[in-house]
């Protein structure tokens, strides 16, 4: 083993200053506050993790078939996940159809994770992305190839939710970028819309805007013609995204230095060509850990569409558990749901890290 340098003018720190004892040491008991803080967050700890575990798993009952046997066993009654499963990921979609929302769920979820890998950042991602599209749609409308038709105001569940969040994402994004240009624009026609656009969007809450798209646009059409309340939904929603995603990128751009531009000059090229080859690049390996945050955000906020009438992952559950025969297990439902949603948070969240190391941006730890 090599000897451990000894740094200049003084001897070599103790082993019990910079080993797994000091560091706990330095992080937990730094100081008296910290110190209360740690043995405060462990008392915590110790009184409800063995609660926490006996309820969910110990006690719990797996295979109960009325309400009764699982309120006298104490414990958590994931029978009734098992009961209502089905209503919960898949709304009121016909009962004896509801393989297809969950092979479009399949379909969605598989080319995601196929964009995600750099082997599949070619042009036929592209072809790739649109023939997925039409197979979830030919899903989950029918009315081709022998499939019964399904309106949409039977969707519901969770190929809503992927549906609401995927193309949330996907027009959001450019029409973000755009909005980001513009507000960056020198033509003040375009400055000025752009920048009206983003601060009255980002000036309301998206509540308000689903409201609007659904009470309030209606009233502004032509008679005769209206619109779906599933797509006013998925505009608001695109919308909304769309100003937040206009200001992260904004912020990237303003990040690259003006020697960039310069540069970009003498070589001759023209606007279009600076921002798509030197600038946006840059720009948007900067601004990544605040753009999956929208991202992020956005899927979690579909559930918001519930107040709409829109059948959701969150309303399919208020359904599930409105049966009188198995009322009482709310806490049950939502945390199903919630690991639901961790679940596809939290793998967004790792991959944007994994991204933003593989592109070496300089913000990981």
């Amino acid at each position: 083993m090599a000897a451990q340098p000894i740094p200049a003018g003084g001897l070599p720190p103790p082993k019990a200053q910079t080993g797994t004892l000091a560091r706990i040491r330095a992080s937990l008991f730094s100081s008296p506050l910290n110190t209360l803080l740690t043995i405060l967050v462990a008392w915590l700890l110790f009184m409800s993790v063995p609660a926490a575990i006996e309820w969910l798993f110990i006690r719990a009952d797996f295979n109960a078939s009325t309400a009764q046997e699982c309120r006298a066993s104490g414990g958590a009654c994931w029978a009734f996940i098992a009961e209502k499963h089905r209503l919960i990921l898949f709304g009121v979609y016909p009962y004896d159809e509801q393989w297809r929302p969950l092979l479009a769920s399949i379909i969605l979820v598989a080319v995601i994770v196929c964009s995600c890998l750099r082997w599949f950042w070619r042009p036929f991602l592209g072809m790739l992305w649109g023939l997925a599209l039409v197979a979830v749609a030919v899903l989950m409308w029918g009315g081709v190839f022998g499939l019964t038709h399904v309106e949409n105001e039977r969707w519901g569940g969770l190929p809503l939710t992927l549906i609401l969040a995927t193309f949330g994402i996907a027009f959001a994004f450019p029409l973000g970028l755009l909005l980001a240009l513009g507000r960056r624009s020198d033509m003040p026609a375009v400055k000025a819309l752009c920048v009206v656009y983003i601060e009255l969007i980002r000036g309301v809450p998206l509540i308000s805007l689903l409201f609007m798209s659904s009470v309030m646009l209606p009233l502004f059409l032509p008679e005769g013609l209206s619109i779906d309340k599933l797509l006013r939904a998925q505009i608001a929603i695109i919308l909304f995204a769309a100003a937040y995603v206009a200001e992260t990128v904004r912020g990237g751009l303003q990040a690259i230095p003006r020697g960039q531009y310069e540069g970009a000059a003498s070589l001759g090229l023209s606007y279009w060509q600076t921002t798509r080859k030197i600038v946006l690049p840059q720009a948007l390996k900067v601004v990544i850990p605040p753009l999956v945050g929208i991202f992020i955000s956005l899927f979690k906020d579909t559930s918001l569409v519930v107040i709409i009438g829109i059948f959701d992952l969150t309303q399919a559950a208020k359904t599930a558990v409105a049966d009188a025969a198995w009322r009482g297990f709310s806490t049950e439902a939502y945390l199903f749901i919630a690991v639901i949603y961790f679940v596809f948070c939290y793998s967004i969240s790792r991959y944007s890290r994994s991204l933003e190391h593989r592109l070496d941006t300089g913000y990981q730890r």
